[in-house]
């Protein structure tokens, strides 16, 4: 019966838990600061929608080849300029105000390619606030070493992963919706390793790249095929996990553990110090792994998550779809 009672109020309160839609272009309530042309407003959504996925999955994050929308040297600059901003936004993160710089230059721009569940932190009254929401795909983000959203770049709000007691699948919604939205498409994403490269897909899905951590956009490497996981990834069923006809383990990527890992600590990261982000080639070590060559063009590499696909011309690609 004590079972009984405690499985009545977990459903309980998952089925009172309010999520609020952000769509793109909406700073949403309570922005530290208004950002314009950080979100891509016609994208392709990634197939595999739905359930949780690894921060380090390839093609799970988007963006355009050598630009990045979101600029995180103007995010530090304005919290520097507003110390009362800077200090609530430091709060979320756990990290101290001046170690802000520090932190942000460990991030990496990316567009949202799933609508995707986070804890959003806005500002009021001197203080930050917090709110469950789900951020609509083309929306761009700044992510840590792991893969985990932590700034929304069009109002430089501080972003933590979901509560854990949320289900997105029997929550309640407000906020304006889009088309396609549906509580089995909202996504977990979770932190697994961390990432040295990111895979990314442009906004039209045509052909992907590596984008090395911690850099906006020059040093990304040239175009290669879409990543196979994004051709054949499961399709979520109607509770927000994966296809039962998939077992778990296959589901996984390769050398995935079965268990889900803890959320690192945001404060082993950051160290205090630091100088504000602004060029292309980080002044330090990521804390990431391997950093990405200076020299020039990054070199196509096995990844955190496995080896990438060929690079190819752009012109075999289209051949390879049938184009030309």
């Amino acid at each position: 019966m004590v079972l009984l009672a405690g499985a009545v109020v977990g459903g309980c309160g998952d089925a009172g838990a309010t999520i609020t839609r952000l769509t793109v272009g909406s700073a949403g309530p309570d922005p530290y600061v208004l950002m314009s042309g950080t979100d891509q407003q016609k994208i392709k959504p990634s197939p595999r929608g739905g359930g949780t996925e690894d921060g380090d999955a390839p093609g799970l994050y988007g963006g355009t080849r050598r630009a990045a929308s979101c600029d995180p040297a103007k995010l530090v600059a304005f919290l520097q300029a507003n110390p009362d901003k800077a200090a609530a936004w430091a709060s979320v993160h756990k990290i101290r105000p001046a170690d802000v710089p520090r932190f942000v230059s460990r991030l990496t721009p990316v567009l949202l390619r799933v609508d995707t569940l986070v804890t959003n932190h806005g500002f009021k009254n001197g203080k930050a606030t917090r709110m469950p929401a789900v951020l609509q795909a083309g929306m761009g983000v700044l992510v840590n070493e792991y893969g985990t959203p932590v700034v929304k770049c069009n109002c430089g709000n501080p972003l933590t992963p979901p509560d854990s007691t949320i289900s997105s699948g029997n929550a309640d919604y407000t906020g304006a919706s889009w088309p396609g939205f549906t509580k089995r498409k909202v996504t977990k994403i979770r932190p697994r390793r961390p990432v040295t490269r990111f895979v990314l897909v442009d906004p039209e899905a045509t052909m992907g790249f590596q984008r090395p951590a911690a850099t906006t956009g020059g040093l990304d490497g040239p175009p290669m095929e879409v990543p196979p996981e994004e051709l054949a990834a499961p399709s979520p069923d109607g509770s927000g996990t994966m296809d039962p006809s998939v077992s778990p383990q296959d589901s996984l990527p390769p050398d995935s553990p079965s268990d889900e890992p803890g959320t690192p600590d945001p404060s082993d990261g950051p160290s205090p110090g630091g100088d504000v982000p602004g060029q292309e080639v980080p002044g330090e070590d990521t804390g990431a792994g391997s950093g990405p060559d200076s020299s020039g063009e990054p070199p196509i590499e096995e990844t955190s998550a496995g080896a990438p696909p060929p690079s190819v011309e752009p012109a075999v690609m289209a051949r390879r779809r049938g184009t030309v």
